[in-house]
């Protein structure tokens, strides 16, 4: 079997965290090393800020998940503060410059009311003309009919050869819930995880970052700061706090 502890380090064996190599990285580092001070809403195992920290930041990095697991493996660096909580638990007037949610960490927010007090609680960390970013994957782009078996993949996990897929259970209007499996070469099933993600439209989303308070600086179609377009497979969003 796979542990909790051992899929946070699968996570980053297959979610490795490279601003050099992957453009999505590139964009949130630039932004983190600009800011003074930082949350990462959704931290996960930390990476984006333990790799800031290794290059220079001196300023204050949170993180805030709700998984322990992920946790307690962020935790190897010792000079970021990590909080076990959701979005919604995030301390109000702490003054942040910059709050992020990367990985599509936004779409496990399934329900308005987690939408609205999440979005509430992240403006409120925020010191006035802070800024909130984050990306979703566009609906337009049906990101989930590429979840399937046929899509296997290879992992060496430290020595260990596994392979990974996905498979959608269920879409019941934008909210799709989908399994993932960690297996043998043989088809050994040793972990099984379900999760369900949100897929608004830009209208939706604009509409509840108004309602809580947010301008919006700028919209993204991609990592190239491109408009969002018919073609779009991500919406990344800059959002102000007014101030």
């Amino acid at each position: 079997m796979i542990s909790d502890a051992d899929a946070a380090v699968m996570y980053d064996v297959l979610n490795p965290w490279d601003p050099a190599h992957w453009p999505g990285d590139r964009f949130y580092a630039e932004l983190v090393m600009a800011a003074d001070s930082v949350l990462d809403v959704g931290c996960g195992t930390g990476a984006m800020l333990i790799l800031a920290r290794e290059q220079g930041h001196r300023g204050r990095l949170v993180g805030l998940d709700p998984d322990r697991a992920a946790l307690n493996r962020a935790a190897r660096r010792a000079d970021v503060d990590w909080v076990e909580g959701v979005a919604a638990q995030a301390t109000s007037g702490a003054g942040f410059d910059l709050a992020t949610m990367t990985g599509h960490a936004f779409q496990f927010l399934l329900t308005e009311a987690d939408l609205r007090a999440s979005l509430t609680a992240i403006r409120a960390v925020l010191r006035p003309g802070g800024r909130f970013v984050f990306e979703t994957r566009h609906p337009q782009a049906r990101a989930w009919e590429r979840w399937n078996p046929s899509n296997v993949g290879d992992v060496d996990f430290l020595g260990r050869q596994l392979r990974v897929w996905h498979e959608v259970d269920s879409v019941v209007d934008d909210v799709v819930t989908f399994h993932g499996t960690v297996a043998e070469p043989d088809g050994t099933v040793l972990r099984v995880d379900s999760e369900s993600l949100r897929f608004l439209e830009v209208r939706a989303l604009n509409a509840l970052l108004a309602d809580a308070g947010f301008e919006i600086e700028a919209q993204y179609g991609d990592w190239d700061r491109e408009p969002i377009t018919e073609a779009s497979r991500e919406i990344i969003t800059i959002a102000r706090r007014p101030g």
